[in-house]
């Protein structure tokens, strides 16, 4: 799978993003041109109140970032030789149209047609699923018209029994379904490496899935140093906050796994600088400093390692280095499977890297993966997605084009399993500090106007997104 292209020097989020707020501004120019004609017009009061109305309306319904249509289609290619199913819908009960062997494991996905009701334009529209004594609700985007793809993973029971039963809320189904059948071997069999570009990565991607690998390592590339305004509060100057945050996160990358059993060996933060991988992959030999943290040595995020690396001689920030510490490591754990970033879905920039230096740190090693997967932590196209409550399945994403093929793997998580992962998420320090003020009177305007719901485990929004019933990964072909 290749990232998408766009136009130099802008990913494609940077994009979408500028012309939103462009969108934005002029919608904003033209609604006070239009509330200076009121009060000139009218009254001089009403176009503070409208202005107050209009602000509380777009918190509560207009505030997504959004970037397609919800009348698009998403336009998934499955591989060629994937298995489909016929089913229809008989009433709001799917029907198996020809027999199926399932043991229950299975990645299973519906696509449906959907429409919203206008009570869908303000409130989520979702799809409920019941049967067996399960039940699921997955949302979609207000306003949806067209094709969605329903996760199924974990519904065999019900779906073999011809109980389980599809009821659209705020929207409506039509049109004929169609079932696909994934099968995967069971990945927690395996040596399993995660890559995450970040602390925090490892637990919102893959927590069910490394929490349960016969065997697990954990490699963080950088230290998520920048951004510590939470740490400038506390009395510390910019650079020194940085390097407190740097620590912290480094210190979590290699503890919060142990919560899952995994063997402190097994967990290796590289101590890199956030932010700066595409400056070091643009100059392989070139150090690359922390951006905030007033520092050219990773050593210092390095300290809690028990391995030594080849990055540890002399602490660069290079490219080279990364790639050298990769391959170390993956000559070292020899992981059947490896878990890293997608980049066609994730926008992050050192998401897009992570990948790429695993790729190219994997060229030439005499022992390779059998499988990689990879994982979205962010969205180019919807900053909601997963769309939802917290506890909730997690619907295929927004995917508009047609130029790569898809093979998703979807794994379980049960309620203990999704608790023990958002506990492993509240020991994160990133995640930790409250939302800013205009987020959390958002958030309020939200849940009393447009029926959204937080999460009972955290005010961070990762709280909502990743503590699921599934675990969303897409195969690589080697």
């Amino acid at each position: 799978m290749q990232p998408r292209a766009g136009i130099p020097g802008l990913s494609r989020k940077q994009q979408l993003l500028k012309r939103h707020r462009r969108n934005k501004r002029l919608g904003l120019l033209l609604g006070l041109v239009l509330l200076l004609a009121i009060g000139m017009l009218v009254a001089w009061w009403l176009p503070l109140l409208l202005a107050v109305l209009g602000w509380m309306a777009h918190e509560a319904w207009f505030a997504d970032h959004l970037f397609y249509s919800p009348s698009e289609d998403y336009q998934y290619r499955f591989p060629e030789d994937s298995e489909q199913v016929k089913v229809r819908l008989d009433d709001d009960r799917l029907v198996l149209e020809q027999p199926l062997s399932l043991q229950g494991d299975e990645t299973l996905v519906l696509s449906v047609q959907l429409r919203s009701s206008w009570l869908g334009r303000f409130l989520d529209p979702a799809v409920e699923l019941s049967g067996g004594g399960q039940s699921d609700r997955q949302a979609f985007e207000r306003g949806v018209k067209g094709k969605r793809y329903l996760n199924l993973t974990g519904l065999a029971g019900p779906l073999l029994e011809g109980s389980l039963r599809l009821r659209g809320r705020f929207c409506r189904l039509f049109g004929e379904p169609t079932l696909w059948v994934f099968r995967h071997p069971d990945y927690r069999q395996q040596r399993v490496m995660v890559i995450a570009p970040h602390a925090d990565d490892a637990e919102l991607a893959a927590y069910g899935l490394y929490s349960q690998a016969a065997e697990t390592w954990i490699v963080t590339l950088t230290a998520g140093e920048i951004e510590a305004e939470h740490y400038q509060q506390m009395g510390l100057p910019p650079a020194e906050a940085a390097r407190m945050k740097g620590r912290l996160r480094a210190w979590d990358s290699q503890t919060v796994p142990r919560w899952a059993g995994v063997p402190e060996a097994h967990c290796v933060q590289l101590g890199y600088f956030c932010l700066q991988l595409p400056a070091m992959q643009a100059m392989p030999d070139q150090p690359i400093p922390s951006r905030e943290a007033d520092l050219g040595d990773t050593r210092l995020f390095r300290q809690f390692n028990t391995l030594t690396l080849p990055g540890d001689a002399d602490g660069a920030p290079t490219w080279n280095n990364l790639l050298a510490d990769l391959r170390a490591l993956l000559s070292l754990a020899r992981p059947q499977v490896v878990v890293m970033p997608q980049p066609s879905l994730d926008p992050h920039p050192d998401h897009i890297c992570a990948q790429q230096a695993v790729l190219q740190a994997l060229q030439g090693l005499p022992c390779q993966p059998e499988t990689l997967l990879s994982y979205a932590n962010h969205l180019h196209d919807n900053d909601r997605w997963p769309m939802g409550d917290s506890g909730a399945g997690v619907a295929l994403p927004p995917v508009l084009e047609t130029e790569q093929t898809w093979l998703p793997y979807c794994l379980s998580l049960d309620l203990a399993q999704q608790r023990d992962k958002a506990m492993a998420l509240g020991m994160m320090h990133d995640l930790q500090p409250r939302p800013p003020l205009k987020r959390r009177v958002r958030r309020v305007l939200q849940r009393v106007l447009a029926g959204r719901q937080g999460s009972v485990y955290g005010e961070n929004e990762f709280f909502r997104k990743a503590v699921r019933r599934h675990e969303m990964f897409w195969r690589i072909d080697v």
